[in-house]
């Protein structure tokens, strides 16, 4: 796998984005670079490293956040660099967008800022590939109303679930085929779509027993590309330990995606 991924991509091809929820270490993020990158390559996949230098929506005032701005992108260029992948992060602040940028191929917008107009609009016009989490408050085809804003073709929209009472999420499939409708490329966020948010009353917990057969399902509705938040140790994770899938299940995710997609 090397940074000829964007191609694939941009020509159609199925694709897989994933990593570690926050950057936490160079190893981990190494770690999970290369044991994903190899797999990407067993199953001639286009692969997309993601973590976020920061994650500016924790619950809990002392929550781990992330290394920090600078420390941050300097661990996504050395990925980027060591192993030859495109990099996937979020953005929070139309401030941070042009040095993100330069390491970023993929711009992020998280859920709950999905219809900040001026986060979509400047990022839109660096050119490079918007990846646009649908808002867990929001309905699907409110998103054909975002993607606009960016006035581009080089855009993702992203389910990962919608609100079910309190602290819970649950995936309406259809959302999914009503977005493709929009022409963009549509993901599912096999991982968030399993978040219990704030599910022990501090910190949110998940589901992840259930990530294959959702990522399942999800290819079976006809999905471009499938998001996934791996760890080598998920319950020692300092950011949604709850909910990631264990880097050793990698595999059986993406053979079983893939057949399904086969099939």
């Amino acid at each position: 796998m090397n940074l000829k991924a964007m191609e694939r991509i941009e020509k159609g091809e199925f694709f897989l984005i994933a990593g570690p929820c926050v950057v936490e270490t160079e190893e981990i993020c190494f770690e999970v670079a290369e044991t994903v990158a190899a797999l990407a390559g067993k199953y001639d996949l286009p692969f997309v490293f993601k973590s976020s230098f920061k994650k500016a929506n924790r619950l809990s005032p002392g929550s781990y956040a992330g290394p920090g701005f600078e420390e941050g992108l300097e661990i996504l260029q050395k990925v980027k660099d060591k192993y030859n992948l495109p990099v996937l992060t979020d953005i929070h602040e139309t401030i941070e967008i042009d040095k993100v940028s330069q390491v970023a191929d993929i711009l992020q917008i998280p859920a709950f800022l999905c219809r900040q107009t001026d986060l979509v609009v400047q990022a839109a016009a660096t050119g490079k590939w918007i990846n646009i989490k649908k808002g867990q408050f929001l309905a699907p085809e409110d998103m054909a109303k975002i993607a606009a804003k960016a006035d581009s073709k080089k855009i993702m929209l992203t389910e990962r679930g919608v609100s079910f009472g309190y602290r819970n999420l649950v995936v309406d499939f259809r959302s999914l085929l009503i977005m493709k409708k929009t022409g963009h490329r549509v993901v599912f966020d096999a991982t968030h779509s399993l978040q219990l948010p704030g599910g022990d009353g501090a910190v949110s917990t998940g589901q992840p027993e259930y990530i294959i057969p959702m990522s399942k399902a999800a290819a079976a509705v006809g999905i471009d590309g499938l998001f996934v938040e791996t760890h080598p140790e998920p319950s020692r994770a300092k950011s949604d330990a709850g909910a990631m899938l264990p880097l050793e299940k990698m595999d059986e995710l993406l053979e079983a995606v893939l057949k399904v997609r086969d099939a």
